[in-house]
């Protein structure tokens, strides 16, 4: 077995497609993909006006390649007014000028293909921007040729809205419009109108520009918002919640009170996702789709299950403060429950929650709390998604409501400070000015970079051979080799808190070891008696600070501590 600690670890430089781990059908890369996602504005800003862009994504991608990753999925870089940072779009074939030309979007397909990467852009396809020209016409009369492209309702006799349906960014989702006088729907910002799903013109089109990408070379997309495509035809009252929302909005948020039965996860949109997956089967593209709902778990088998509709699909059920072996457990059970032959994407991270070091391991959080957070996703059964920068041990940076950036923080401040603290620059070298995010030596970067940040630079990482960056290249290097845990199947064994405990195997017909996986979650040294099968071999070293010994049924793990071992 190949050995963590001594593995080679991989230069950052072109990864060859031949290095990357061989699979059976090459059309399911994506089973069991480790997906990097890059927020452009973040990543690396090659022109120097403090912002990231497209050419410094090129820039950076051998540095993406060394880390033993599948894919990346770029965050919106579509033309927009950046009220919600790109996830207003108001066209949706054109890079905006903030981030490039269409030609620099093709060298990043061509360079990530030459580097073994498989690349996803993210689609936000139930609203536009009212900046969009489709919203500018729909606006302008009722009976215009896009009159009905979005989701247009009378007031109540009284002027109010026509129902009660709330907005995730606050208050109502019903926005007045004088010109129509009528209300148009928006589930996020007001300046975000949702389109009508309803109409066939709408789902056609935005196909059609799905098309586009495809044709350019794109091997797959992330659905943001992909439950919100469709909505109540009667305009129904949501009830109240019988209990909380907690998971995909805070509870200073008002969204959280309501049970969302009519403003999103209706029907129509299983028959929508169908004819989005005839289009990529097509062209051999995957997706990953975005699932933020009331029941998420169950939502997402359903828009996996079947294989006719989504490739693969995460929620916010692991991106929450709770993180205790159970509860993930409990997430993975309940899945694999109802999936069947549908597939997951785990995630700890992203552009939408604090920085999985602080909201899981707490002020203060050892490195090697990201190591063993690390090792436990990598080995869930799923695909992952992995945000760009926890690789580093970044943690969520306090920005002060002066430097605000998020219009979801600036209406829920200070309970909900917004999404920025997980959104700043990615730190690449230690001694530069802004960390080496931007040359604009003499340009702030659009969010600071806090120095605790820059101490843990891309650089910093790369000197240091016990670092969790390197930690992560020998994890991911040596998982590629494992059949059971790319793509098998998971059983749990009982384990008390803070030990979570599996059992990978290798899907039917595939050759390869099983393998018995347990990780402490927690900062003190534990000793366990588990009824776990029978290893012959430890299959991996791991840091020698964090491995784990066994003798019989018990188990030795050190705080953090990670055991692998080969089932007889």
């Amino acid at each position: 077995m190949t050995d963590l600690a001594t593995a080679p670890r991989r230069a950052p430089a072109a990864t060859a497609p031949s290095a990357r781990r061989p699979v059976a059908d090459p059309a399911a890369w994506w089973r069991g993909a480790v997906i990097y996602q890059i927020y452009p504005r973040s990543f690396a800003d090659h022109n120097g006006d403090g912002v990231g862009d497209i050419a410094g994504i090129i820039d950076r991608l051998p540095y993406v390649a060394s880390l033993g990753v599948d894919a990346i999925w770029v965050s919106p870089f579509f033309r927009s007014p950046m009220k919600d940072f790109g996830y207003d779009i108001a066209d949706y074939r054109d890079v905006d000028p903030l981030f490039g030309t269409l030609a620099d979007f093709d060298r990043l397909i061509a360079r990530t293909h030459e580097l073994g990467l498989k690349l996803m852009i993210d689609q936000v396809l139930s609203h536009t921007s009212d900046q969009h020209d489709w919203f500018r016409e729909s606006r302008a009369s009722r009976s215009n040729p896009r009159a009905d492209w979005y989701v247009w309702a009378d007031p109540r006799p009284d002027g109010t809205p026509p129902n009660n349906w709330l907005s995730v960014f606050g208050g109502s989702a019903w926005q007045w419009d004088s010109r129509r006088r009528q209300y148009y729907l928006h589930n996020f910002l007001a300046s975000q109108p949702d389109l009508n799903f309803h109409c066939p013109e709408v789902q056609d089109q935005v196909l059609a520009d799905i098309r586009f990408w495809l044709e350019r070379g794109v091997d797959g997309f992330r659905f943001d918002a992909c439950i919100f495509h469709f909505h109540d035809r009667l305009l129904r009252d949501n009830p109240p919640a019988e209990s909380r929302d907690t998971r995909s909005v805070g509870e200073s948020n008002p969204y959280g009170m309501q049970r969302h039965l009519h403003d999103k996860t209706q029907p129509e949109n299983l028959a929508f996702l169908q004819r989005v997956r005839r289009l990529l089967d097509e062209h051999g593209a995957a997706s990953v789709g975005e699932i933020g709902d009331d029941d998420s778990l169950k939502t997402m088998a359903d828009y996996t299950r079947g294989g006719d509709k989504l490739h693969m699909a995460y929620s916010f059920n692991l991106l929450t403060a709770e993180r205790s072996a159970a509860y993930i457990r409990q997430q993975v059970e309940d899945l694999e429950a109802q999936m069947h032959d549908g597939w997951a994407s785990w995630s700890f991270g992203n552009h939408d929650v604090p920085r999985v070091l602080t909201r899981w391991g707490g002020p203060g959080a050892d490195l090697a709390y990201a190591k063993v957070a690390t090792a436990m996703l990598v080995s869930l059964r799923g695909s992952v998604c992995w945000w760009q920068g926890d690789e580093l041990g970044l943690t969520e940076a306090e920005i002060p409501f002066e430097q605000v950036q998020d219009p979801y923080g600036l209406a829920f401040w200070p309970e909900f400070k917004g999404r920025d603290g997980c959104r700043t620059p990615m730190p690449w070298v230690h001694s530069q000015p802004h960390a080496g995010f931007s040359q604009g030596r003499a340009v702030q970067p659009w969010l600071p970079v806090p120095a605790e940040h820059a101490a843990r630079a891309v650089d910093v990482n790369e000197r240091d051979a016990a670092s969790p960056l390197n930690f992560m290249r020998r994890l991911l290097a040596w998982r590629r080799q494992q059949p059971a845990l790319v793509s098998g199947d998971i059983r749990f064994i009982d384990a008390p808190e803070p030990v979570l405990a599996f059992v990978r195997s290798p899907e039917a017909g595939v050759e390869g070891a099983s393998l018995l996986c347990v990780f402490n979650l927690g900062g003190e040294p534990v000793s366990v008696d588990l009824e776990a099968p029978a290893t012959t071999v430890v299959a991996t070293q791991l840091d020698a600070a964090l491995q784990g010994s066994r003798s019989g049924r018990r188990f030795m793990l050190p705080a953090h501590g990670v055991y692998f071992g080969e089932l007889a």
